[in-house]
């Protein structure tokens, strides 16, 4: 047994609604599609696995700012005393702030400044890091899957990428739209679901998935804490938050309910897609910080949301029509329930867990679409060019363990890579 029930594992199963065109019902009267055996871990479950077994050793319970200090060359001892709950007002001099880690920066001194203390037990904050990606099993076929893992930041970056630290977790296996949604969904309407429809249910799929993890439970412990006797053999007072969430751009736009490169595409900002060329520029940075362009979730978004839904389901609107886009264009919403709602009465802003992802962002795409061009202004000079490049290529030896791997007799034919391999191409 793959999913043991012992590990958490459980299969339940999701609901979701199926409006259609021109067909007025309200939203709880509409037919619905069930998609069985969903497998889950609950959040809890996945904590406390982290902080009760092995794994415990290596997690910082306590945050801290880290400075460097340039001067202090081979200097063990700690050249000045700070209140443990405080943070610098300014930098002392001969000191220069450090950034690297989940557990050192800043968000995370926030989170742990804000948490009530308890005289008895020490209280930690949980970072909860996400990580998920559609992948293909099989060259030929249509054999998928799409895991959710979840990391915790409270480890450092240097042992959870190890693949024998068995610091990554598995969290859930996100189903796709099975292909007996079109007879359901004919059997109730007629016909099968319009492209615009199949988009929508795609994405409330997604957040049913998430209201799964999002349990009673989990949200009375991200309140109120959970109480832990922790590997260490010590009780603990453990608050949930959520840091990261890390996916490539059309996952981010399904979980922050955005339009796929629409007037604002991006999931953290509301920056229009005229003025992203912008970017990397002051007035793009005044324009984020003066306007105050960043996205933040409020019960006005969630209130227009609900108003294009009642356009859906009691009018019989299109998903993408004039009526149910009116009230969500300015900012390029979707008329879809973000799970993360949930946490909003508790200060929680979904939009902000949306961080780059070098993998997916760069080297799998500025880079892969640079490379690519390049290798087009080398077929336009000749043959021999492109030869000479995969020459070059294949003279480079290997370098590290890891770190540069030989390439192959056609580097410029660029087949079946990894973002390893672009990333390689790159550095040499």
């Amino acid at each position: 047994n793959l999913f043991p029930a012992t590990s958490g594992w459980e299969k339940k199963p999701v609901t979701i609604s199926l409006p259609a065109p021109k067909v007025k019902q309200t939203e709880v009267k509409a037919p619905t599609f069930e998609i069985k055996d969903v497998l889950i871990r609950p959040l809890l479950s996945v904590m406390r696995d982290a902080f009760q077994g092995p794994e415990f050793s290596n997690l910082h319970l306590t945050p801290f700012e880290e400075c460097w200090v340039p001067s202090a060359v081979g200097k063990q001892e700690p050249d000045l005393e700070i209140p443990s709950r405080e943070p610098f007002s300014d930098v002392p001099p001969g000191h220069q702030r450090t950034y690297g880690e989940i557990y050192t920066s800043r968000s995370m001194m926030d989170a742990y400044r804000t948490l009530p203390t308890d005289p008895t037990l020490e209280t930690v904050v949980v970072a909860f890091m996400f990580w998920s990606d559609a992948t293909h099993l099989a060259t030929f076929g249509t054999a998928s899957l799409w895991p959710l893992y979840t990391f915790f930041g409270n480890c450092s970056k240097y042992l959870r990428l190890k693949p024998t630290g068995n610091h990554c977790h598995h969290q859930a296996y996100i189903p796709s739209l099975p292909d007996s949604l079109n007879d359901e969904y004919c059997k109730h309407h007629g016909h099968p679901p319009r492209p615009a429809y199949l988009t929508y249910l795609k994405r409330e799929l997604m957040h049913a998935v998430w209201r799964l993890l999002l349990t009673a439970e989990f949200i009375h412990a991200y309140v109120h804490s959970i109480v832990i006797k922790c590997f260490d053999g010590v009780l603990h007072l453990l608050f949930s938050r959520f840091f990261t969430y890390g996916a490539d751009y059309p996952e981010k736009v399904l979980l922050s309910t955005i339009k796929y490169l629409g007037g604002c595409p991006c999931p953290r900002c509301l920056i229009q897609k005229a003025n992203i060329r912008q970017l990397g520029m002051k007035r793009d940075m005044n324009a984020r910080v003066r306007l105050n362009q960043i996205r933040v979730n409020s019960t006005a978004i969630c209130a227009k949301i609900e108003t294009a839904r009642k356009y859906i389901f009691a009018l019989g609107s299109l998903p993408n029509g004039t009526k149910v886009d009116g009230p969500l264009k300015k900012h390029s919403l979707v008329p879809t329930r973000n799970a993360f709602s949930v946490l909003l009465p508790y200060g929680f802003n979904f939009y902000a867990i949306f961080v780059p992802d070098l993998l997916h962002e760069f080297e799998l795409g500025v880079w892969k679409a640079v490379f690519i061009h390049l290798v087009r202004i080398l077929h336009a000079l000749g043959p021999d060019s492109v030869a000479a490049l995969n020459e070059r290529y294949c003279k480079v030896p290997t370098f590290g363990r890891g770190v540069i791997r030989r390439f192959h007799a056609d580097a410029a034919a660029m087949k079946k890579l990894a973002a390893r391999d672009y990333e390689d191409l790159l550095q040499v």
